[in-house]
């Protein structure tokens, strides 16, 4: 932290805010943005008979979000350090509501792309900043459990999320789902602005190259996924993305050694819990929400199922999280950040695994249901002890940059997994019929079986991450656990 008094000052909230109306202040906005993401899933075969969207377009709906996401996060967390985090917080949900409505009266493919790219920086500004406020209008004692029900929180939006968008696209038009979001944003503002604290980071000039570079080259390596099967391998548009795209991720990186200001300060990543959590967060959103898009059409596509239907049908799946992760939030101090990493971690792959085995245009749901369980038990697993860990040895005055890398790092790893894992189902003759799909989605959800599983390899590597039996005076008052070996 800061050796002047004002930046020190700045950084923690004037005034407690009761329990309750700080999870609700908070938490709202998250609701909304994490609903956002499964409603968009659920709807996806809807938008395409609609608007007569391609694949790849398919992919830009998704992507298009989390790449803005991606990109502008981590300059929202420094844009709240300079001009307060409830600020910047707030004018996120605005911009969000604002894209939702211009994503509910799209008429055409690009519309609904540029729409849900602006959507994307609006939720750059509610996801990290959401937790950071979170975490720092708590009490250290109860901090675990606030990021618990945070993470409860963000379950039952995708417990929801899939369930809404279905019975909504169904009793009325896929426009809808975008509309859910206005009166939410429009509530959000006011609650926000009348029940948070607005803290300070430190002052410092914005990181605009840290961000042109970092967006351009996630940009790069993505547009080349997707257009790989379509524009060929070697193809100069394919192989300027891709290596182009790396290229300027080494000169991000380069530059952030530098920087007097870096958007991505790298001395985070010394820390074992920050490092590994935020491979976790990769490799997670990798393998699970790439294999998400593709299990989510199948049901539609090849079953035949109503998107309402499809709903009810994934909810062992979705509903899941919603319990587990606010037990995981509570136990994590006692058991352990790691031991429930990879725990969640193998359930999760286990269960990809079972489904990529199993599936047929014939399978019975009842041979689903077990597999679904166990993923969402895994997802829940996840959520809240991994956002724990990467908190776990923050100073205050890093918490919005550290949670800002997590929320980047794994909507990148949304971007690219939905990418590779198209990438897979085309490159094996997939298409967006009942008879061309199955074939080529197995091979797809296992290559996201095989990535969640090297995920939970990794996860090892994690700090225990538990409470100290008997907490002393002389205990960093930042730390909430201790990164046991």
């Amino acid at each position: 932290m800061s050796a002047t008094p004002a930046p020190a000052t700045a950084t923690r909230p004037q005034r407690r805010v009761p329990f309750g109306l700080v999870l609700l202040a908070t938490g709202l906005p998250m609701f909304m943005a994490t609903l956002d993401n499964l409603v968009m899933t659920n709807a996806l075969p809807a938008i395409r008979l609609d608007l007569g969207a391609s694949i790849e377009e398919l992919q830009w709906f998704m992507n298009a979000y989390t790449l803005a996401f991606a990109s502008f996060i981590l300059m929202a967390a420094a844009l709240g350090d300079r001009l307060g985090r409830r600020s910047v917080f707030a004018a996120g949900i605005a911009l969000f509501t604002l894209a939702s409505a211009a994503a509910a009266l799209a008429t055409d493919p690009t519309q609904l792309i540029v729409a849900r790219a602006v959507q994307g920086l609006g939720g750059a500004a509610i996801m990290p900043l959401s937790l950071s406020l979170l975490a720092g209008a708590v009490s250290e004692r109860r901090r675990g459990l606030a990021i618990g029900i945070w993470g409860g929180t963000a379950g039952l939006a995708v417990a929801l999320g899939p369930l809404v968008g279905g019975a909504v696209v169904e009793g009325w038009n896929w426009n809808a789902i975008f509309w859910l979001n206005v009166p939410i944003g429009i509530l959000a503002i006011p609650v926000v602005l009348a029940l948070l604290p607005n803290p300070f980071g430190q002052h410092v000039r914005a990181d605009v190259l840290g961000v042109v570079l970092a967006g351009l080259g996630v940009l790069g390596l993505v547009w080349g996924i997707v257009r790989g099967n379509e524009a060929g391998w070697d193809s100069a548009e394919v192989l300027t993305g891709l290596i182009g795209g790396g290229v300027l991720i080494a000169l991000f990186i380069l530059w952030q050694l530098r920087a007097p200001a870096p958007l991505l300060p790298l001395r985070l990543f010394r820390d074992r819990s920050f490092a590994i959590a935020n491979v976790v967060g990769l490799g997670f959103s990798f393998g699970m929400f790439g294999s998400v898009f593709i299990l989510i059409q199948f049901l539609q596509i090849v079953q035949g199922y109503s998107p309402l239907e499809a709903g009810v049908l994934t909810m062992p799946w979705t509903m899941a999280p919603m319990v587990v992760a606010p037990l995981a939030g509570l136990a994590s101090g006692r058991v352990g950040t790691r031991a429930l990493i990879v725990t969640g971690l193998t359930l999760q792959a286990s269960a990809l695994a079972w489904i990529g085995l199993v599936m047929s245009a014939d399978v019975a749901y009842t041979e689903l249901v077990v597999p679904f369980v166990l993923a969402g038990v895994g997802m829940g697993l996840v959520f809240a002890p991994s956002s724990t860990a990467v908190l776990a040895n923050m100073a205050e005055s890093d918490s919005a940059k550290a949670s800002g890398t997590n929320s980047t790092v794994r909507e990148v790893g949304v971007a690219l997994g939905i990418a590779v894992l198209t990438a897979v189902f085309t490159g094996a003759g997939g298409q967006l019929t009942p008879t061309g799909y199955v074939d080529a989605a197995v091979p797809a959800v296992l290559t996201g079986a095989a990535v969640v599983a090297a995920t939970a390899l990794a996860a090892v590597l994690l700090p225990a991450g538990r409470l100290p039996r008997r907490p002393t005076a002389a205990a960093a008052p930042e730390r909430e656990l201790v990164a046991q070996p």
